[in-house]
């Protein structure tokens, strides 16, 4: 009997350790990955037509952007000289936090932009513990969602192409011609290379801007020269690109780019106080030679780095897209080229957002 009891208190510690296992590991698959839900609005006011279903892939243009309380003004923006400039159909993959859904409602519902077909997906910044450490040059470069880049392949979508954007870009062109862009065989990404316009060098080089891996990797660290990558190798700009979703997964380009996150965690491999940020190297390191080049008129950038430098007249006209990467952003004061940025500027009905102007007027 003694011994059938010491068996039975075995067998319940065994039990408990187990359970204590399942629990655990639910815990943590759900903690280490980007939770992302829907909201599915309607086309128009709710009164005038049903909830609009995600589209089949292939009947519309898919366009991923992020949209931070903050910065809410300049994804309305964005969105709105898109929607603005094409007669394709166009879906938006509107990427927020939780807190800033009802926000994104709004703004949509309640201008001009009510129209638009879209679905708001939220992004869950717990996937990026362990991968991104506090960095006080740029702490703007650091918000979470300057990362959901990385995680495409894990976005609540179903397509095999899609438009990434960032929030601060105003496109002059048609969509369309962007998305049309074949991607060669084996490439997961179409990015602009930032030695591509000659038109814009004047401007990169009166600014100081990178134009090449030097900028923006620590070559003084073993984990950067054993990449084997020229330090003179021309770089590019991460803010717009067109995606190929099935190699992305095929390429496992998720797992990748996190582990050079994680590398940088470790060994500071590179930071925020060089050129790109955190969110740019470990894309330049993951896409080294395996990636399509955009038409550089699809990404005339630089426009925020200076409150000075100017592009010409007729860069500016002739430019598909316009991208205000940079510190000084158009919503902002100091900023260049305001008049090109607030023609598309829809004034936030929530009066959230507003901008920054010398006499102060919103």
């Amino acid at each position: 009997m003694a011994l059938l009891r010491k068996i039975n208190r075995v067998l319940l510690v065994l039990l408990v350790f187990m359970l204590f296992l399942l629990v655990h590991n639910a815990l943590f698959r759900a903690s280490s990955q980007p939770k992302l839900s829907d909201h599915r609005k309607t086309s128009g006011s709710a009164a005038r037509g049903p909830a609009v279903s995600e589209p089949e892939a292939g009947d519309v243009i898919p366009v991923i952007i992020c949209a931070s309380e903050e910065r809410m003004g300049g994804t309305m923006a964005t969105i709105n000289s898109i929607y603005s400039n094409t007669d394709a159909s166009v879906f938006f993959y509107i990427v927020t936090f939780r807190d800033a859904v009802r926000l994104v409602r709004q703004y949509i519902e309640e201008t001009e932009l009510r129209g638009i077909r879209y679905k708001i997906l939220e992004f869950n910044p717990m996937v990026l513990r362990g991968k991104v450490k506090p960095d006080s040059s740029r702490p703007d470069l650091l918000h979470p969602l300057n990362f959901v880049r990385f995680y495409l392949a894990l976005l609540d979508i179903n397509h095999e192409k899609v438009i990434y954007l960032d929030d601060d870009v105003i496109v002059q062109g048609d969509v369309q011609d962007l998305f049309n862009i074949q991607l060669k065989p084996g490439h997961a990404a179409a990015f602009a290379t930032d030695c591509d316009l000659p038109s814009t060098h004047e401007m990169v080089r009166s600014i100081g801007m990178q134009t090449t891996y030097m900028g923006f990797l620590d070559y003084r660290k073993q984990e950067v020269k054993d990449l084997g990558i020229n330090p003179r190798d021309c770089s590019f700009n991460p803010g717009v690109f067109v995606a190929d979703i099935s190699e992305w997964k095929k390429q496992k380009i998720t797992k990748q780019l996190e582990r050079w996150m994680e590398e940088n965690f470790r060994q500071n491999i590179y930071s925020s106080a060089m050129a790109g940020g955190v969110a740019t190297p470990p894309m330049l390191i993951v896409f080294h030679g395996k990636y399509t080049t955009l038409d550089p008129l699809w990404h005339v950038r630089h426009l925020g780095w200076s409150p000075d430098a100017r592009y010409p007249e007729s860069v500016l006209q002739e430019a598909h897209l316009l991208h205000w990467n940079g510190p000084f952003k158009p919503w902002n004061y100091p900023a260049v080229h305001l008049d090109l940025w607030e023609r598309w500027f829809i004034p936030d009905p929530s009066g959230s957002f507003s901008l920054v102007r010398p006499d102060g007027d919103s």
